[in-house]
């Protein structure tokens, strides 16, 4: 089932976000458990690096979250950065700091 955020299509049966670019795929592996989408792993292909992939992504997630009115869980430590480092988007979800990090929310 495809999704609307720059071509990252959506796998729920496996888990996963998926985007395909020049022969390779990044993606977001997750869970959904109750009303958390639990965010466990990013991985992009070296020869992709540098492109923003992971951010597009992460805004695919955040997308996702809200459309299904679910809790972001950000345990992948690549989600938790891009979260921190974008507010206005992370805004846009209910992100459960607590359950993604035992320190709790960041600063700020």
């Amino acid at each position: 089932m495809g999704d609307a955020v720059s071509g990252v299509v959506d796998h729920p049966e496996q888990g996963r976000l998926e985007l395909a670019v020049d022969g390779q795929t990044a993606l977001l592996v997750y869970r959904v458990e109750g009303v958390y989408l639990v965010l466990i792993h990013t991985e992009v292909p070296e020869l992709l690096g540098g492109r923003g992939l992971g951010g597009v992504l992460m805004a695919a997630a955040v997308e996702r979250a809200v459309r299904d009115d679910l809790t972001v869980v950000p345990l992948c430590p690549f989600a938790r950065r891009w979260l921190q480092r974008h507010p206005d988007e992370a805004a846009r979800a209910s992100i459960d700091w607590e359950l993604g990090h035992r320190s709790g929310p960041p600063p700020g």
